[in-house]
């Protein structure tokens, strides 16, 4: 599963049953969740018991999973529990059955079939516009609206990203705050430990980001999440280049296009068009073909050929740093953690020094991601050698942070007590598979996770299984 996966994964676990049902009577949002949050063997599974409406038992699915495979199996069908795909039934003398629910069943036939009016899939505009909008112009207006915030979460270096006419509401500024990846200190905008991430994330889970963090604080703006998610998973399953009409959007989703107009995940050529077209961002949403690792790579690449795989950075045993970009994005990255001293129309030169590093440091941005940054836009010169990055320098930046972090903390939740090893085994690797696991210890039975709530519903439907085989 895929990073942008994983956080709306876990944004439409922490769901009531009661919304699943609303959202589920949306084809556009059976079919999204279909495509973009199940694994393979778990789509399997939901093809299989599509069309069948007698309760389908466990000892069925197993004929189809290798012995070697049963872990996968557990994990495909506990994740279809979580989202209220699957639901089981018990009949007595018989083994443990499961039936697909309904809306969701319904809704991913109709969505696979066609047919019916619930217009969940947008509805085209046929109406002829004097200026067409062309896919051309779309990508570069979600280009510039995208590199436009995040030039505003690393704007503290002084680079001048924000002389691009590109003006972010209120509103969009609150939402980067209130999501933890900027500090605003008076006039003062500093990019954030968790900030810094969020900028080397590919850009389909940048976007994910965004809308989770645009989910959590709807209510706050007494916006239905319902309607929130439904429009984004509808938007994602829209045809890039085509205009639609607003005629059947809610208040809630009219609200909503005026701010994704602002992060460039829809275009309108005034707030009172009755029309607008979905970008690139959000043609991608249900998707993987978004998966890029910069905002201009990923626009470039889907534009036609193109060389932006090349990393562009070159490092020196010396310190010494040369960036071969023009992207302003990319340089006030880099001014976060470099002495920038030159600049010419193709390349920037400057160096890391124990200051540079350290303010970083002192933003929130830990060693390892400055490392991170530097070995993913390595250039091809540089992967030549049999170490990408020079040693010394790996060695220096994260000598540099320890000089100021002697203990690093981690919240989370220790599991501990298990009455054998085959008990703790099973949820120790379960928490490793699905990215939880921080710290183990075999001898004791006890390991630290990150997140409880999926490896308790793991240990849970274990323990249901002994007691009910």
């Amino acid at each position: 599963m895929s990073a942008s996966s994983v956080r709306s994964f876990e944004y439409l676990e922490s769901l009531p049953g009661t919304v699943f049902n609303r959202l589920y009577k949306q084809p556009s949002t059976a079919l999204a969740i279909f495509r973009r949050m199940l694994p393979h063997l778990a789509k399997n599974f939901v093809m299989a018991m599509l069309y069948v409406t007698r309760p389908f038992p466990i000892t069925d699915l197993e004929t189809w999973v290798r012995p070697e495979s049963r872990r996968e199996q557990d994990t495909a069908v506990d994740l279809l529990e979580r989202l209220q795909i699957l639901k089981r039934t018990a009949e007595p003398g018989k083994p443990r059955s499961y039936v697909l629910t309904n809306p969701f069943a319904s809704s991913l036939r109709q969505a696979l079939t066609g047919g019916g009016n619930h217009r969940s899939f947008g509805i085209p505009s046929h109406t002829r516009f004097e200026d067409e909008v062309t896919i051309a112009q779309l990508d570069e207006v979600a280009r510039r609206q995208w590199e436009g915030v995040l030039g505003y979460m690393v704007g503290s270096t002084g680079i001048g990203l924000r002389d691009e006419g590109v003006n972010l509401s209120p509103s969009v500024k609150h939402l980067l705050q209130y999501g933890g990846l900027v500090d605003v200190k008076g006039r003062s905008v500093d990019i954030t430990q968790d900030g810094f991430a969020f900028v080397l994330q590919e850009v389909n889970a940048q976007v994910w980001t965004i809308l989770v963090l645009y989910l959590e604080n709807a209510e706050q703006l007494g916006m239905d999440r319902v309607d929130v998610l439904s429009f984004l998973f509808m938007l994602g399953s829209l045809e890039l280049g085509q205009a639609y009409s607003k005629a059947n959007l809610t208040e809630t989703q009219l609200q909503m296009l005026l701010d994704l107009r602002d992060f460039g995940i829809i275009y309108q050529d005034n707030p009172d068009s009755d029309n607008y077209y979905p970008t690139r961002l959000a043609t991608t949403l249900t998707s993987d073909a978004g998966a890029l690792r910069s905002a201009s790579a990923g626009f470039d690449t889907a534009l036609g050929p193109s060389t932006n795989d090349k990393g562009f950075v070159v490092i020196e045993t010396n310190y010494r740093i040369y960036a071969y970009t023009s992207s302003p994005l990319q340089i006030a990255i880099l001014a976060l953690f470099a002495r920038l001293s030159t600049r010419y129309p193709n390349m920037v030169a400057g160096k890391m020094t124990r200051e540079s590093v350290r303010r970083a440091i002192n933003m929130g941005i830990t060693g390892d991601q400055i490392i991170d940054f530097l070995y993913t836009h390595a250039h091809p010169q540089m992967r030549k050698n049999a170490s990408v990055l020079p040693p010394t320098v790996v060695d220096q930046i994260r000598l540099w942070q320890i000089e100021g972090e002697r203990m690093k903390s981690t919240v989370g939740f220790l599991f501990k007590d298990f009455f054998s090893a085959a008990e703790y085994e099973g949820p120790c690797q379960y928490a490793r598979d699905i990215g939880v696991l921080v710290w183990k210890n075999d001898v004791k039975r006890m390991f630290f996770v990150t997140r409880h709530e999926q490896v308790a519903a793991y240990l849970k439907s274990q323990k249901q299984k002994r007691e009910g085989g």
